[in-house]
């Protein structure tokens, strides 16, 4: 008696490269292909460098991302499939082939952070992210946080949408041992004996101004460390162009403060394990990766007191009010003065994390997944 046939899901994967969607799918994708035939959307050439790339088939696509002409090809390419499943917001508009589709939104900043949107940027979320949840058979966030903002943002079913945890690559983000890889990577990057390490782009959402400002509001006391930065600066649509301009033309932060692009996986953990502190002093998240990254890696971390963060890192984080620069810099010397604290924290991140991993995550999608299959 020959097996059933498995069944097709295709999936949109052209952010593969970006920042947090592109960590979500290039940790998902390799854990679901042995349960399913599946076609991925995407142009060949950035997919090479992944060692399963000959598990699936690909579906050529050169439209470029939010616009008109996508809309006009996803509906043309996608093929007859089971599932069709966007990891983000920005789903097909026109009809396609598919059986059933599933949307996975991470959050629901641009309808939060509505008012600092340029206008035309106002009007294609607000209109997306309507449209991704009445044509989707099936929601997929992050969070709780998340499924509550979803809901309270688009009038979503609470039923329709499923939470499902991002996981932390314990392979990857992991304390290091050998001292020869700590040296090179200290080298490579100039890196002080000292310094604080904060993850995440310069949109205005990520509070960048108030952390530096808090930063400079510390060193005022003499203390001698440097603030390290990585993340995406050129690019973006919205930018704390407040943030830039102190980093650049600010004659006490310049000497003290290293901005970087974003870096290599690999690099990026290597820096988690030789900082002296993580800061991640979101006003908002869907999820918020970095602080269990480096509580993973035996950083203790410093978030943002607002409910997302209290989600995630529970007691394994020291938290300050992401709005009062006086309670940041205070945090700061909290923690780098206090020995005991930062051990604590070190030793419930590294508990904490253990909670987080992407296999299990996987199998959560593939059941939400088969579900959607079987009705």
């Amino acid at each position: 008696m020959s097996r059933p046939s498995k069944k097709i899901l295709t999936v949109d994967v052209r952010m593969i490269h970006h920042a947090g969607i592109g960590t979500y799918i290039r940790n998902l994708i390799p854990l679901i292909l042995d349960h399913y035939r599946v076609f991925l959307l995407a142009s060949g050439e950035n997919l090479q460098e992944f060692n399963w790339i000959n598990q699936v088939e690909i579906i050529e696509t050169g439209s470029s991302i939010y616009s008109v002409s996508e809309q006009l090809e996803l509906s043309r390419k996608i093929p007859r499939t089971d599932v069709f499943w966007s990891p983000h917001f920005n789903i097909p508009l026109l009809p396609v082939r598919a059986k059933k589709r599933i949307v996975t939104i991470h959050d629901v900043y641009h309808l939060a952070f509505y008012d600092l949107l340029p206008l035309m940027q106002k009007l294609y979320a607000r209109y997306m992210f309507r449209r991704a949840v009445k044509k989707s058979d099936k929601i997929i966030t992050v969070s709780n946080t998340s499924r509550e903002e979803i809901c309270r943002y688009t009038g979503a079913s609470r039923e329709n949408i499923a939470v499902i945890y991002n996981g932390v690559n314990r392979k990857l983000f992991r304390i290091e041992s050998n001292g020869g890889v700590l040296k090179q990577i200290r080298n490579k990057y100039q890196l002080p004996e000292r310094y604080i390490l904060s993850v995440g782009s310069i949109k205005p959402h990520k509070n960048l101004k108030r952390l530096l400002l808090a930063f400079r509001k510390f060193l005022q006391d003499g203390e001698d460390i440097k603030l390290f930065l990585a993340g995406k600066k050129e690019g973006l649509i919205t930018t704390d162009r407040e943030s830039a301009v102190l980093i650049k033309d600010d004659p006490f932060l310049k000497d003290r403060v290293i901005f970087t692009s974003w870096l290599p996986e690999q690099d990026l953990a290597l820096l988690y394990n030789l900082a002296t502190l993580f800061i991640f002093p979101s006003l908002y998240e869907g999820f918020g990766l970095p602080p269990l990254e480096a509580m993973a890696c035996g950083c203790p971390a410093l978030v943002s007191d607002i409910d997302i963060m209290r989600e995630i890192c529970e007691d394994a984080a020291y938290y300050a009010d992401p709005l009062d620069v006086n309670a940041i810099a205070d945090s700061i010397g909290k923690l780098l003065s206090d020995r005991a604290l930062c051990s604590e924290l070190k030793e419930k991140g590294l508990h904490r994390t253990a909670h987080f991993n992407w296999q299990e995550s996987a199998q959560q999608h593939i059941q939400v997944i088969d579900k959607i299959i079987a009705s």
